[in-house]
């Protein structure tokens, strides 16, 4: 397996979450289309949905990307609250780990805190502000 690129659904605001991502993680965005722009004859776009994002990609690391959009409203809303899957991010040191831990963090729920763990690892749980549940880790045996 080369690499687990998670997707996340967003009720209209994957732009402002992916910003956030952005300020935390780095790197620039390698995709970014926008509703409007796949708008055709045989595809029509309601003005309301034309500036939300049909795919948003940021890089993370050198072989993993963190993928997302907005879901139409035809689709039906997503539930925030509902218990999505985690994302787990392998940090390569401790202090990576507490940078990421503590910025994705913010303004969200610490389930649990980062710490060392009783299988070895550093690691903590959280829900960002977004409600999107991540997992930060470091294992020093790697």
């Amino acid at each position: 397996m080369r690499a687990i690129n998670p997707w996340i659904n967003f009720n209209g605001n994957a732009e402002e979450a992916f910003n956030f991502y952005k300020s935390v993680f780095g790197g620039e965005f390698t995709k970014l289309v926008r509703f409007k722009d796949l708008a055709s004859a045989d595809f029509q776009v309601p003005e309301a949905e034309a500036e939300k994002i049909m795919t948003i990609a940021l890089p993370l690391g050198k072989n993993n990307m963190l993928l997302g959009n907005d879901v139409p409203s035809f689709m039906g809303p997503v539930n925030e609250n509902e218990n999505r899957s985690k994302i787990v991010v392998s940090a390569e040191s401790r202090e990576e780990a507490d940078k990421l831990f503590n910025g994705l963090a913010a303004g969200g729920q610490v389930e649990g805190p980062i710490d060392d763990s009783p299988w070895g690892t550093y690691a903590g749980m959280f829900r960002d502000k977004y409600g999107i549940e991540w997992i930060v880790e470091f294992d020093p045996s790697l």
